[in-house]
């Protein structure tokens, strides 16, 4: 589909108004569901663990964007996300943090942070108002420079996406140092030069006992993840030193990044099977039998050719990753996938994992936003596959009543939170240990993916929602904080629902700033 770009100046002459009173009632519409979600949802709840922002509808109202669709159980997920989100904000002497899990456990470093789901967590918090929690977590990190390594994290990456959406050079300035000293250190670490590849345990690659480490009897492989995520922040890091004035800085992240693209492509692309898989590493060198989903990595970064884009297919495939509460984490067909509540607790066999869900949302937005609807890469496959990851946001209480939940990793037929399951069945030290789960995005998933809210590091934004046409007559997003602006972007294919000017308007700082007749238009501020 070719893509319609509405340029910000020459909508702002068309439209040429200021309509702060039709943004504003609308503002005030959508945020006024926001108590009645937060008094469900608190109603639902057992606070084990209390940090820092034990009252949520204040943190919610201070900091969120406002959310509304037709969709009523995506719009639900969404504020319990952001619910969910405020928990893991952590106080600490040395500023805030965001947990993963909300009770102290063994294997966190300092305040109870970890890295692996780094990436995530960055997604979802550079749309909060407050853009403080972020720019400690990154503090944090960067003194913490061997626990930023303890798993795959692409930490450059994710400090330039939060730098998208708060644009400050200090930040850059203050982080490189310590980016540097990071990526150096996965260069001394986890680099093989006769491979001529980057290799991690599936455990600390946030998917252990996978089908490529069981299989092999090897935890130890060439992943697509890692060699992507190492990609990403050379990439990163040639950009930041772009802004800097760093040269050859500049030059050499950029010759790491091209190397690193083609040896993905190269490497790991296993042309029979059409997908990336991982290389177990103390073997002959041949690729792991099934695709896993971690094999979608490389697309959130840009690295495949367009004419790969076919292994999208299995993504709505039931033989492949499709499952009623999925995706799965490796293909159905697969010999070595499973779904059982014998062994470890956290398997990357088959259940369903939130964390590997976003990963492949986001990738397969960034794909459509990159290529446009191409081969497998679909607005209706993204959207089919949010709303399925919605749907799992659920759990049947003692009492017969569904209330939403995110924990660690489901059943991806039942939709029962597998771990939760089998630590209740044990003498576990942790009491719902799982429970309220930071380790993916969803948020992000709304506002950067099926809204499409975008911004680039020359501070331009760009808006391409990826809803299939014709599958909502309304919807608003409001109050999402970009590159110093405050952006709306409202559709009403009537002109009844709110009142408006029919089809798609964004307003910038409450002022209109462009329009489209359709949602299907990609338009850039």
């Amino acid at each position: 589909m070719k893509k319609l770009f509405i340029s910000l100046s020459l909508m702002a002459f068309l439209t040429g108004c200021n309509d702060s009173a039709v943004q504003n009632r609308i503002y005030e519409s959508v945020s006024a569901q926001v108590p009645a979600y937060v008094s469900e949802f608190n109603s639902n709840d057992e606070e084990i663990y209390v940090q820092e922002y034990s009252e949520a509808e204040q943190f919610l109202m201070d900091n969120i964007p406002f959310f509304e669709c037709p969709d009523k159980e995506l719009e639900k997920t969404y504020y319990f996300r952001w619910w969910t989100y405020r928990k893991h904000v952590k106080a600490t002497p040395e500023g805030f943090v965001i947990s993963e899990f909300l009770p102290d456990v063994p294997w966190a470093g300092k305040y109870n942070a970890i890295c692996c789901p780094g990436m995530h967590q960055f997604a979802e918090g550079r749309w909060l108002k407050n853009p403080l929690y972020l720019y400690d977590y990154a503090a944090y990190w960067c003194r913490e420079k061997d626990d930023a390594r303890r798993y795959s994290f692409p930490i450059a990456y994710s400090f330039l996406e939060f730098y998208k959406a708060h644009p400050d050079m200090e930040f850059i300035r203050k982080s490189y140092p310590a980016l540097k000293e990071i990526y150096k250190g996965w260069e001394e670490s986890r680099w093989d030069e006769q491979a001529g590849l980057f290799w991690q345990l599936d455990g600390y690659d946030g998917m252990e006992v996978s089908v490529s480490g069981s299989l092999s009897n090897d935890a130890t492989g060439y992943r697509a993840t890692i060699n992507s995520y190492m990609y990403a922040d050379a990439d990163a890091l040639a950009q930041m030193a772009g802004m800097l004035g760093e040269t050859a800085d500049m030059e050499a992240y950029r010759a790491k990044a091209e190397m690193l693209k083609n040896i993905v492509n190269e490497k790991l692309w296993d042309e029979s099977a059409r997908f990336y898989k991982v290389i177990p590493r103390h073997g002959d060198m041949s690729f792991s039998p099934a695709r896993e989903q971690h094999g979608y990595v490389p697309w959130l970064f840009g690295i495949p050719e367009r004419s790969r884009s076919d292994a999208w297919h299995q993504l709505t495939d039931p033989d492949g990753f499709k499952a009623p509460y999925g995706p799965t984490t490796a293909e159905q067909r697969a010999e070595g996938f499973k779904v059982v509540y014998e062994g470890h607790e956290c398997q990357g066999n088959g259940p369903s994992w939130p964390f590997a869900t976003a990963q492949t949302l986001t990738a397969l937005a960034r794909t459509i936003h990159r290529d446009g609807e191409i081969e497998g890469a679909t607005k209706e496959a993204y959207f089919e596959t949010l709303q399925t990851f919605s749907k799992s946001h659920r759990r049947t209480n003692e009492h017969g009543q569904t209330v939403c939940w995110i924990d660690e990793n489901l059943n991806p037929f039942t939709g029962d939170w597998i771990s939760r399951t089998m630590l209740l069945a044990m003498d576990y030290p942790y009491r719902e240990r799982g429970k309220d789960y930071n380790h993916s995005s969803f948020c992000d998933l709304v506002i950067s993916g099926l809204i499409g809210i975008q911004p680039q590091v020359d501070g331009s934004i760009q808006v391409e929602p990826l809803l299939p046409e014709g599958e909502w007559d309304w919807f608003a997003l409001t109050r999402v904080p970009c590159a110093g602006k405050e952006i709306s972007v409202v559709y009403d294919r009537t002109g009844d629902h709110y009142g408006c000017r029919p089809g798609m308007t964004i307003y910038v700082d409450g002022k209109k700033a462009a329009h489209s007749d359709t949602y299907s238009a990609t338009i850039k501020l």
